[in-house]
């Protein structure tokens, strides 16, 4: 078995995680390398979702009988958790959502409905990145088609990372809002945070980062990062689908208009006119994912318990292993960063001219769970002049074995197409 330093106990981590048990066609062991698309679940979090259902299902915060203010407990107890965990200076700037794409569609439509000095108009200019998943395209082009905005972009390098010489160019005096990936779900870039924000600082923009492949992986600070709005799903970092995150600086969200509509984001309600609630719930309309956030509170509760420093290195080492690995493969081409340094443990390629769904069949045969496709970021595919990718993406119960086997099951597939 090879050994990396850094590496976790991964043979402890995998016991918590029954779905790695698993067989597939048949006889062949699930090899279960699409963390970038979404985690696998622990014991503990499908335990604490059966837990809530058997023992406190409620609706939340107007009940008074026991199980609404226990479900209320949990529901806020599992904000309180997400606040810590990213080091928020209040509970209360932290709404919960469905998902990533959801906070970033919420971010565009309260800046499209602001008042100055927030709106967005046909007098300013909305800034993004080419590799941006497209859940952080498609709402600032809808935003830009519907107020007039200007959308600009940063382009890209031919090693996978963001071309910023003309930062000062792309982030003017008319920028509002600056949103970008803080780790790029293709490339695997790890973006240079401090470069951006400290340009959209000078020129007053607010910025918008999408940490929906960083919150899983690597330990998170808003207060260090530095953002007016970070986003992130559950999904990707063990917990339940349904659930995602958006943090807001509290100025900001007492000062921007909310977006949906409906019970529970009201304070006063007539036939004429309504009042609303305070953040968070002021962005919380209808009942909330009350289950899913208590998932996410005990998926919380098990990476804390592993530690976030040490998830990141054991990456590390992965990522290092296996773009070495890689490298050993005849005809494979890395797609973005060919280095460990400065980027994540997503690793997508491509292999001769066999088309990569070709590559994610072949290698579903033999029980290794890969994904193929442009991965909602297709302007990347397009800069690099190809169809797709095959993505290899790793996480806290991830092996080296696991990469040997792909490493070998690429080997197959390149005889399998001869």
């Amino acid at each position: 078995m090879t050994q990396l330093p850094g590496l976790l106990d991964t043979e402890a981590i995998r016991k918590d995680f029954p779905i790695l048990d698993r067989l597939v066609h048949d006889d062949r062991k699930l090899v279960y390398l699409d963390n970038a698309a979404t985690s696998q679940k622990p014991r503990q979090v499908l335990d604490a979702l059966s837990e809530y259902y058997e023992r406190y299902n409620a609706n939340v915060h107007r009940g008074v009988h026991v199980l609404a203010e226990e479900a209320t407990a949990l529901y806020e107890g599992a904000r309180d958790k997400v606040a810590a965990f990213i080091n928020a200076p209040s509970r209360d700037e932290v709404i919960f959502t469905k998902n990533a794409s959801e906070s970033l569609n919420l971010v565009a439509n309260m800046l499209g409905w602001a008042d100055e000095p927030y709106r967005v108009d046909s007098e300013t200019e909305i800034v993004i990145t080419e590799m941006e998943h497209h859940s952080n395209i498609v709402p600032w082009q809808l935003l830009a088609q519907r107020t007039g905005a200007k959308l600009k972009w940063f382009g890209l390098t031919d090693d996978g990372r963001l071309d910023l010489s003309n930062i000062d160019e792309i982030i003017t005096e008319r920028t509002k809002i600056v949103s970008f990936v803080l780790v790029s779900n293709i490339l695997g870039t790890v973006n240079p945070v401090e470069t951006i924000i400290r340009r959209a600082q000078e020129v007053g923009a607010l910025v918008c980062i999408d940490a929906s492949q960083a919150a899983p992986h690597m330990p998170l600070d808003v207060q260090a990062l530095q953002a007016d709005f970070v986003a992130f799903t559950g999904h990707k970092m063990c917990g339940p689908t349904g659930i995602g995150v958006l943090w807001g600086r509290q100025e900001l969200l007492e000062d921007l208009p909310p977006f949906l509509g409906g019970g529970e984001m009201i304070e006063t309600v007539s036939m004429h006119s309504s009042t609303y609630a305070p953040a968070p719930h002021k962005f919380e309309a209808g009942t909330p994912p009350i289950a899913q956030a208590v998932g996410l509170g005990a998926a919380i509760d098990y990476l804390n318990s592993i530690g976030m420093d040490k998830i990141l290195a054991h990456e590390h080492a992965l990522t290092e292993y296996a773009v070495r690995r890689l490298a050993e493969v005849p005809d494979l081409r890395i797609i973005g960063p060919t280095t460990a340094e400065d980027r994540g443990a997503a690793i997508s390629f491509t292999l001769g001219d066999i088309h990569p769904h070709d590559v994610g069949q072949v290698l579903d045969e033999q029980g290794i769970a890969v994904r193929v496709g442009h991965h909602c970021a297709r302007p990347v595919c397009l800069r690099y002049g190809i169809p797709a990718t095959t993505r290899a993406s790793f996480y806290l119960y991830s092996t080296p074995a696991e990469i040997d086997a792909l490493v070998d099951g690429l080997e197959h597939v390149r005889n399998f197409f001869g």
